[in-house]
């Protein structure tokens, strides 16, 4: 710890950088594993587009709760435009959610700065990088965000100022991200990815030998080493035959790729980072283990088990930053995953049909599972006796 951070602890207060993992002690060899170097990897892409995307792609709606514990969307509040259709003048709603989903999950953190109007209601979120932020924790227990421009001048925010999606965290502060958390299982990627680029750049083959019958002087060896490249390295290269004289000989000196089991690793790779995203394989494109059979179950698992989790970060980050103590109690943000659950929609509507029919659902309780606003009197009277169980 040096002086300036000993002093700042001194006074309560704590400073640490955007990502915990990202600094020089914490990098491996072979230039690290950064947010850019991760993503330069097809399976991390995958992921991260998948999740990204995905979850921008769904509604995400503002709803008023009801006298009668039902709810309706809240079309006149100005955040409902913020967060269903366009959060800033040079964003729409689906880019913005897909860039501070992306961030979350390569940095651990993404942040906005919140723009009030007149009478304090958001009416803007504009996305900050997260590698511009440095979030502080005061004497009083608050966050506050130093955020520096590209002039390198520095501007506090408060708590109450910043939009802030954090992945899991360690301190209650920061996030720390897939990529940070398993960086080794990332930069064996890299590598395997990195030698087969290398491998393919000089011909697809590993390194081989010359023999010659004679000794060679050191201007003979780089002439020829300049001269054996030049000819038959390289892709373009590949397939042309080597023309040798005076008896020299050539001769392989390692294993090929497939001996060497390269492409198992990669394969076995993309199932490392799958797993490290919580991704099935099939979703990212490995479908080795998919068939028609199981891929509804493997989007009822990518729902349930990958996405519900930051959706419910968006949901519950949306009610602490942009709606106030009494805002809180009226109304709520919430997306519709219905449009990813319809393969899997015929099971779900025999379990309604069941518990309408056996009493123990009604059916505006299914419509309230299925995001959908309450019968009015006129839907009510066509609904057959039979089925309109008890408040139904």
């Amino acid at each position: 710890m040096n002086i300036i951070a000993r002093a700042l602890s001194l006074i309560g207060v704590e400073r640490r950088s955007a990502d915990p993992s990202w600094d020089g002690a914490a990098l491996l060899r072979s230039g690290g594993v950064t947010p850019g170097r991760a993503e330069s990897l097809s399976a991390v892409y995958a992921c991260v587009s998948a999740i990204s995307e995905t979850i921008a792609s769904l509604p995400l709606v503002l709803y008023r709760r009801t006298d009668d514990d039902g709810r309706e969307r809240a079309t006149s509040h100005p955040l409902y435009k913020v967060l269903h259709d366009q959060p800033n003048e040079l964003q729409t709603a689906l880019e913005f959610r897909e860039m501070m989903t992306a961030s979350v999950l390569l940095r651990g953190n993404a942040y906005a700065e919140i723009q009030r109007g007149y009478d304090g209601q958001v009416r803007a979120l504009i996305p900050i990088p997260a590698d511009r932020v440095t979030v502080i924790r005061l004497e009083n227990g608050r966050m506050a965000y130093n955020v520096s421009d590209l002039k390198g001048n520095v501007k506090r925010f408060l708590q109450e100022e910043i939009f802030h999606l954090r992945h899991r965290s360690d301190n209650g502060m920061l996030g720390i991200s897939p990529v940070t958390a398993s960086r080794e299982t990332v930069q064996l990627a890299l590598a395997e990815r990195d030698h087969g680029n290398s491998t393919f750049a000089n011909g697809t083959r590993l390194s081989g030998i010359l023999k010659f019958p004679q000794k060679l002087k050191t201007e003979q060896r780089t002439n020829l080493a300049s001269s054996w490249t030049s000819q038959y390295s390289g892709g373009a290269n590949a397939g042309k035959t080597a023309i040798l004289e005076e008896g020299v000989e050539y001769q392989t000196v390692s294993m090929s790729m497939e001996d060497a089991q390269w492409l198992e690793s990669r394969q076995f790779s993309v199932e490392e980072i799958a797993r490290l995203f919580r991704v099935p394989p099939t979703i990212i494109g490995d479908l080795r283990h998919g068939n028609y059979s199981n891929s509804v179950e493997m989007n009822r698992v990518f729902v349930v088990h990958t996405l519900r989790r930051h959706l419910a970060m968006w949901e519950q980050a949306i009610s602490r930053a942009l709606l106030t103590e009494a805002g809180r109690r009226t109304y709520f943000a919430e997306h519709n995953v219905e449009g990813l659950l319809r393969g899997d929609s015929a099971n779900r509507a025999e379990f309604y049909s069941k518990g309408i029919t056996d009493g123990w659902l009604t059916v505006d309780e299914v419509r309230k599972f299925e995001n959908l606003d309450k019968l009015t009197n006129a839907e009510r009277n066509q609904i057959p006796s039979n089925q309109d169980a008890q408040g139904a």
